[in-house]
């Protein structure tokens, strides 16, 4: 992937802020004062919302993503309100997520564990109350998030941007118009969950993407990211990629397997992935069983295609599903697939995911 400086060697510059100055426009410099009062009004309505008697929970589910954009959000809020707590309601178990918190000491706390009543404010991030039941149960003051606009919730302040290719790149735009200057930690978050979200700007990215990406990259430490980055798999992980490739089968460019149980359903991620490289291959549909959920990544080039819309159409109506262009998952509980979930192998995932693509 090329780096900031190599985008502005190719005379890509003109969509990346110089050093030490905002952000240049493309437009004319009026155009340019509208984008920064946006960014301004946004920053001030989201503020607005806050006082200094407030105790904020800042809920996420966890991923490098999230995780940054709370850290930013925490430090937007510290002069403002009496404590601001993050809660994740899943169970971290990806050794780079896993190495991203203890590296950048990252402060959060098990939702289970925090009670609702005790925060006057609740700030939801990189994720909308629907995405999960544990979502759900809280009321939401704001919600700041990049994914696809669900419908039957409501906050007093919402910032959805699809366009965006990572949340973090939202909230950088709030942390500049408040001219806060990020911590190397929090610069380091940042820039990390945009690599990871945008898949090195492989996946569908806005220019504001590019921007952020560029600010950050001089204050981030890059040595950091690399040991986070270089955090993925146990040796005993290793064992599933031989079901994987054992179980694999190709048919019409798409490429199915079904892994069996699971400790950790990070690792079907990891397996669609390596297997999204293979030459000749437009869809991957990796799947296993963790606790009573039968867990489904979904991949492909997201050129005419649309996995999102896909793992919707399949396990939409028997579970929860969603995601992007190129990317998505899906959750169905055991007990909703009958029969089919007892035996569920490689040969059912292709049977179920035929009716819907063909």
């Amino acid at each position: 992937m090329p780096t900031a400086r190599d985008l502005a060697s190719k005379g890509q510059g003109e969509h990346l802020p110089a050093k030490k100055t905002k952000p240049r426009c493309r437009s004319s410099k009026s155009a340019c004062r509208v984008s920064r009062k946006a960014a301004k009004e946004r920053l001030a309505e989201f503020l607005g919302l806050f006082g200094k008697e407030d105790d904020v929970l800042v809920a996420i589910n966890a991923d490098p993503d999230s995780l940054a954009c709370a850290l930013a959000v925490k430090r937007l809020l510290r002069y403002r309100v009496r404590s601001v707590v993050i809660g994740y309601p899943n169970e971290i178990r990806r050794l780079s997520n896993l190495a991203m918190v203890e590296r950048l000491k990252i402060p959060i706390e098990r939702l289970h564990n925090l009670k609702g009543k005790d925060f006057s404010k609740k700030v939801l991030v990189d994720s909308q109350p629907t995405h999960l039941p544990a979502f759900e149960a809280l009321t939401f003051d704001a919600v700041i998030d990049h994914h696809p606009l669900t419908t039957g919730w409501q906050a007093r302040y919402t910032d959805i941007r699809p366009e965006y290719g990572a949340a973090s790149s939202i909230i950088i735009e709030y942390l500049r118009a408040a001219e806060m200057k990020p911590s190397v930690a929090l610069a380091t978050a940042l820039f990390y969950a945009i690599k990871v979200d945008t898949n090195n700007f492989e996946k569908k990215a806005a220019n504001a993407d590019a921007i952020s990406f560029t600010y950050l990259f001089a204050l981030a430490n890059q040595n950091l990211v690399r040991k986070i980055e270089l955090s993925e798999l146990r040796p005993s992980e290793l064992n599933y990629f031989r079901t994987a490739l054992t179980e694999m089968k190709i048919s019409q460019e798409r490429l199915y397997a079904h892994v069996g149980r699971v400790r950790n359903p990070d690792i079907l991620v990891i397996i669609a992935n390596f297997f999204n490289l293979v030459n000749q291959v437009s869809w991957v549909f990796v799947s296993g069983i963790h606790g009573e959920k039968l867990v489904v990544i979904f991949r492909c080039d997201g050129y005419k295609k649309n996995a999102g819309i896909l793992a919707q159409k399949i396990y939409g109506q028997i579970g929860s599903a969603g995601g992007h262009r190129q990317a998505a998952r899906a959750e169905v509980p055991l007990k909703n697939l009958a029969k089919q979930g007892k035996d569920f192998d490689t040969k059912t995932l292709m049977r179920l995911t035929k009716v819907h693509i063909e």
